[in-house]
């Protein structure tokens, strides 16, 4: 229990948010999984083995009917202890790859999980929808608004079954809020929040550039981004807080919480953005995303504000995340524990029109099983071939991504931007040069026709 208590302290809102299928051991695989006749049987291969995707797959596979054949990693060292988790459970070593484009052409494979690094997710997603497998993709969907509007082009157009890993969309708690929040009783919501302190996250060493490490493929894990010297700063989990590659604390904690905020308000793509902040809490350290961040977005009857700080868990509301939706009559707060309705006091002299005033919702907790349901919901949609079951479907992905990349831009630009939605582009050239990423090393961007 105290290795545990380390891991929960250490790993903070990143890893104890996602309840208890995060730290599922694998080893309990083999208790629950049950004989299942090969004609039954769907073939999974994963690409990206080191994070999400692992826990990704370990929750594809309380599924009986699911059996992993293939890995694909550039890090020999994370397949080999990847297989040894899996042989824990009773699964025979996968086939290997560190190419993904070699698993794709497997044709034992059904279905693919992607949980590499954002710079990866857009050619990876659209290969494999040209390779006629079923995609579950890790958020967020892209590291570029032009890679999200390929991807969404893609998907539209083809058979594919696509579920993005926005598991919160499956998290019946998070359903219960917004299904209040459509109720219409907070009144006219006229803010809404959404935030992600992170005490946990620590300066970011800077550190010389070094040798790679024995038994990766640094090329393919460059991928289409720029061919700089290996350093380890930008490999496995911190690649988040450098810009080649992810979109810092905002693309990916704000994914999910953004996600749900444009759920709420039946809203996608604002009208205008604009953000400040930057490295305020470790100012010298190696990371390149800001640690302090506040982005207001106008959407015309409402605006939504995003904000993150490092190294504080002083949040909105006593919570370190959480979305919040302010109404005239009151103001529902959720996050992964719960969520609960703080009413407005009674204010006589304020016109009758605004609605009638609501009762207090106390904590309502959750259950901590989205993971799992979103994996099984996207099974279900394998099986009956219907998309539209589908919790979290590519433009849930779209809309999130979109938002996140918009504030990201707003950021650099250091401008109020606005948004042309019918044309895809700012008000503002060097704002639409951020738009479209370059890509590198004979890589080339994704072609649509």
């Amino acid at each position: 229990m105290g290795t545990r208590r380390q891991f929960v302290k250490r790993s903070g809102l990143y890893v104890a948010g996602m309840g208890a299928s995060m730290v599922f051991p694998t080893e309990l695989l083999a208790t629950i999984r049950k004989t299942i006749s090969p004609n039954d049987k769907i073939q999974v291969g994963l690409i990206g083995c080191k994070g999400m995707g692992f826990t990704d797959l370990t929750s594809l596979l309380k599924n009986s009917e699911v059996d992993v054949v293939a890995l694909c990693d550039v890090d020999e060292n994370v397949l080999r202890e990847r297989t040894s988790d899996l042989e824990k459970a009773g699964i025979k070593k996968p086939k290997w790859y560190s190419d993904y484009r070699k698993l794709l052409e497997d044709t034992d494979i059904d279905m693919v999980i992607i949980g590499t690094p954002d710079h990866w997710h857009c050619l990876q997603l659209t290969d494999a929808i040209d390779a006629g497998k079923d995609v579950y993709c890790e958020k967020p969907i892209a590291n570029s608004v032009a890679e999200s509007q390929a991807m969404l082009a893609k998907v539209n157009g083809s058979d594919r079954m696509v579920q993005i890993g926005q598991w919160q969309r499956s998290e019946p708690h998070f359903v219960d809020a917004i299904n209040y929040v459509h109720s219409g009783k907070l009144g006219q919501i006229r803010l809404v929040k959404t935030w992600a302190y992170q005490g946990w996250m620590q300066s970011v060493p800077v550190l010389p550039n070094s040798p790679v490490p024995s038994g990766v493929d640094y090329d393919m894990w460059l991928g289409p981004a720029e061919n700089r010297p290996f350093n380890k700063n930008k490999f496995h989990f911190s690649f988040r807080w450098f810009w080649d590659y992810a979109g810092g604390l905002m693309a990916d904690w704000g994914v999910h919480l953004i996600d749900y905020a444009l759920f709420g308000m039946k809203a996608s793509a604002p009208k205008s953005v604009m953000a400040m902040g930057g490295k305020f809490a470790y100012p010298n350290d190696a990371a390149e995303t800001p640690d302090t961040l506040q982005t207001v977005y106008d959407f015309g009857e409402f605006s939504l504000l995003w904000e993150h700080a490092t190294g504080i868990d002083g949040g909105n509301y006593g919570r370190n995340h959480g979305i919040a939706f302010i109404g005239n009559n009151g103001t529902l707060v959720v996050d992964r524990g719960g969520w609960e309705v703080i009413p407005e006091r009674d204010r006589p002299n304020w016109d009758q029109d605004l609605g009638p005033k609501i009762e207090a919702v106390p904590l309502q907790t959750g259950g901590g099983n989205g993971l799992d349901l979103h994996t099984q919901n996207f099974l279900e949609a394998v099986k009956k071939r219907d998309a539209s079951i589908l919790k979290a479907p590519i433009k849930v992905g779209y809309d999130a991504a979109m938002v996140s990349h918009l504030g990201n831009i707003a950021y650099k630009t250091g401008e109020r931007l606005f948004w042309d939605t019918a044309n895809n582009r700012f008000n503002h050239t060097e704002a639409d040069a951020l738009l479209v990423p370059q890509y590198h090393n004979g890589w080339e961007f994704p072609k649509m026709g």
